[in-house]
């Protein structure tokens, strides 16, 4: 069992003249192993700034607050430290890696996160089985990591590395976003085939309940200016379908 607690959590991001502009301003939350939240608000409210935040990313500077892995202080890592302590980033906009196969790429990734390199005929096993069951053509192993792959094909790939590599703790940045119905289906399969192992907490921040038609959230907490400001079960999703933000948005201070 595996818990991320967040405590107080203030961010600023640094802007181009060097000032601070505050974005988190105060975010408690507690993700253990095997639960799955969905974080939801309107643009702008600092839902990728919290993911961003967590996973290291040093456009963001941490004013305040902590964030704990299993009592290990996530801040003091570096990026790659991160990763292997078991956090996982899904983004929002993957990145393209020229000259990097997606087959060397998932290979030394697992053998960084594992700490040994697998068996290469299990291995080879085990990828062929995750490209399978998202429905991805085995010749994508052999191509460059994202490039020309569609925004379908990035999402897929997003979430088999995380049926692969198997982390304590994943963030998916709206995996949902330029996805038709038939890549959200077998998106939100592979993450549902994770959720089942009991192994691994998610953290799901999306704008829609699209998504979690598909992949039921055990709590849902709505973010809004840089904090959370309610938290409910999913039925709370359905409110947020229903009404929307406004009543958040107008509501805060």
């Amino acid at each position: 069992m595996s818990t991320l607690e967040i405590r107080d959590l203030q961010v600023s991001v640094k802007l181009p003249e060097g000032d601070l502009k505050p974005i988190l301003a105060g975010v408690d939350l507690t993700v253990k192993s095997g639960e799955t939240h969905a974080i939801m608000g309107p643009n702008g409210s600092g839902k990728s700034t919290l993911a961003y935040s967590i996973a290291g990313h040093p456009k963001y500077e941490i004013t305040g607050g902590t964030v704990t892995l299993d009592g290990d202080n996530v801040l003091d890592m570096t990026v790659d430290e991160r990763a292997r302590a078991g956090l996982f980033l899904a983004m929002q906009y993957p990145v393209e890696v020229p000259g990097v196969s997606v087959a060397n790429f998932l290979r030394t990734a697992k053998t960084a996160v594992d700490g040994e390199a697998p068996k290469l005929r299990t291995w080879a096993g085990e990828l062929r089985k995750a490209m399978e069951q998202l429905q991805m053509d085995p010749a994508f192993a052999q191509r460059n990591v994202n490039e020309g792959f569609s925004g379908g094909e990035k999402k897929r790939h997003e979430i088999m590395q995380l049926e692969l590599l198997k982390p304590k703790m994943a963030i998916l940045d709206e995996t949902d976003s330029g996805l038709d119905i038939d890549a959200l289906r077998v998106v939100s399969e592979g993450v549902n085939r994770v959720r089942e192992t009991g192994d691994t907490g998610l953290l799901l921040i999306t704008h829609y309940t699209r998504i979690l038609r598909y992949i039921k959230p055990d709590f849902v907490h709505v973010f809004v200016a840089g904090k959370i400001v309610q938290e409910g079960g999913p039925e709370l999703a359905e409110q947020l379908e229903a009404e929307g933000y406004e009543r958040y948005v107008g509501a805060r201070v």
